[in-house]
């Protein structure tokens, strides 16, 4: 068995689910960016990264990719539907997202979740070589901390959460709070996207263990447990000079024609999830349709919403409304050869993706609730020419760092129609303003600068951070 000194475990390996037929594997980016973000750490550093390669059943065999040992933990049927789909995914995920639709509890789903997060620990153990350091990622893994610290007391072992942590109020809802949170707390590192959520785990902390906390320590047996705000950021770098290429400019000039050559593009990219806002959105755009204050002649508004856990009741019961009132929007609204909605339904790649944010003269992310949020950091990135208007919802964390967008609370409606509208109103030369500062700000706070932030928390001897790349 191949140990290494640093061990990345997530629910997922970064690979494509396909296999070249050379046997070869490709990096696959990550929603949160972690591959982007440790790539240069793991390739110059004996690394093994957990995490499951899809399908169900035994555990595949997998080739090195870049030098990383990739170990696969396997899952059956029984376990996505109990541990991912049920108790990752439709207990947890509402509920650190404000419940903004109901969490289910069945006593079944956190035996999987038990049963998955400790064979994940065992997986975790068996890799790491004595003394090495081992970085636990996001709400699908909370248990993995206490257990392996169970198993390998000797290891360095940090937890960051990439989606919000609720307040107390919501998660003493929880059953098991407990067991999560000592869970968590096995850890000597916790990790989360904003202060308030630090602040929220210490409370609880002390409400639900009666330990003593702070905003920064929390006091464990005869362990002190850091906690902080460590922002998850972009390759900033990577998306300006895409954006900039010579293909994605002609791409974008073409996206517009296809458009029909609007005045103004707005658009939004979103996971189909019942957090991202896209309801509301639509009931924005479609009472500003109504009243004359936007025209379809003129305004183009497009929809990007990739399917996200269809096999998830709530997922299946969301899509069906969204296409249902894009259909009545552009049968009320639309013109023939002129919808007033384009929506989009299929992933794209990151060229594509480049070339829509270039098109859109307004990027409307209005989440009712996100960890963060890497699309608005993403537009940003590629408004290379220092023009674009970003909506931003208050609710999602980047909302903290880029505070020169158009700022929004996305469950006032009227609220929202005047955000778009002083968005797609605004002047030239505060748009560019606003713009440039966010821009200036990200290429300052990149993923890099991220994941030396948290590893250098992590790792008090420094020698994991020295070999990643300087920031920007």
């Amino acid at each position: 068995m191949r140990q290494s000194s640093l061990v990345v475990v997530a629910m997922r390996l970064p690979i494509d689910d396909s296999v070249a037929p050379d046997g070869a594997c490709e990096w696959r980016r990550s929603p949160g960016g972690l591959v982007s973000a440790l790539h240069p750490l793991l390739r110059n550093t004996p690394a093994t990264w957990v995490g499951w390669a899809g399908g169900s059943g035994p555990a595949p065999s997998l080739p090195d990719v870049d030098g990383v040992h990739m170990h696969t933990v396997p899952l059956s049927l029984e376990d996505l539907r109990d541990h991912y789909e049920g108790f990752a995914n439709a207990t947890l995920w509402p509920l650190y997202h404000d419940a903004v639709e109901q969490p289910e509890h069945h006593r079944r789903w956190w035996e999987a979740y038990q049963r998955v997060n400790q064979r994940y620990a065992e997986a975790t153990a068996e890799v790491a070589e004595p003394g090495a350091i081992v970085w636990v990622q996001d709400y699908h893994l909370q248990l993995v901390p206490g257990l392996l610290r169970a198993l390998r007391p000797d290891l360095r072992i940090g937890y960051f959460l990439h989606v919000p942590f609720p307040p107390p109020e919501l998660f003493m809802q929880l059953p098991r709070r407990a067991e999560l949170l000592h869970g968590m707390l096995g850890a000597d590192l916790v990790g989360f996207q904003r202060p308030q959520a630090a602040h929220n785990f210490a409370q609880l902390a002390t409400k639900v263990l009666g330990v003593a906390a702070t905003d920064r320590r929390i006091a464990v047996d005869d362990r002190v447990v850091r906690i902080g705000a460590f922002p998850v950021s972009i390759d900033t770098a990577e998306m300006s000079a895409l954006a900039a290429s010579a293909e994605v400019a002609e791409r974008a000039e073409r996206f517009r024609r296809d458009l029909g050559e609007p005045e103004r593009v707005i658009l939004s990219v979103d996971r189909m999830d019942y957090t991202k806002g896209i309801e509301q959105r639509l009931t924005a755009y479609s009472e500003l349709l109504a009243s004359g204050h936007v025209k379809v002649r003129d305004t183009v508004l497009v929809q990007v919403a990739v399917p996200s856990r269809e096999r998830v009741g709530q997922y299946q019961i969301l899509r069906e409304r969204v296409e249902r009132e894009v259909g009545r929007i552009n049968g009320e609204f639309g013109r023939v050869g002129e919808p007033a909605i384009h929506y989009l339904t299929q992933p794209f790649d990151r060229a594509e993706l480049a070339a829509l944010y270039r098109v859109a003269d307004v990027m409307a992310v209005t989440p009712l609730r996100d960890g963060m949020n890497l699309v608005a950091k993403e537009y940003v990135a590629a408004r290379v020419d220092d023009t674009g208007a970003l909506l931003l919802s208050e609710f999602a964390g980047a909302a903290t760092e880029l505070s020169q967008a158009y700022l929004v609370n996305p469950h006032d409606l009227e609220g929202l129609k005047q955000g778009l509208l002083s968005a797609l109103q605004a002047d030239p030369a505060d748009v560019t303003t606003r713009m440039r500062a966010m821009r200036e700000h990200l290429h300052r706070h990149d993923i890099t600068a991220w994941a030396r932030s948290y590893l250098s928390a992590l790792d008090e001897t420094g020698s994991l951070v020295d070999r990643l790349p300087a920031t920007h």
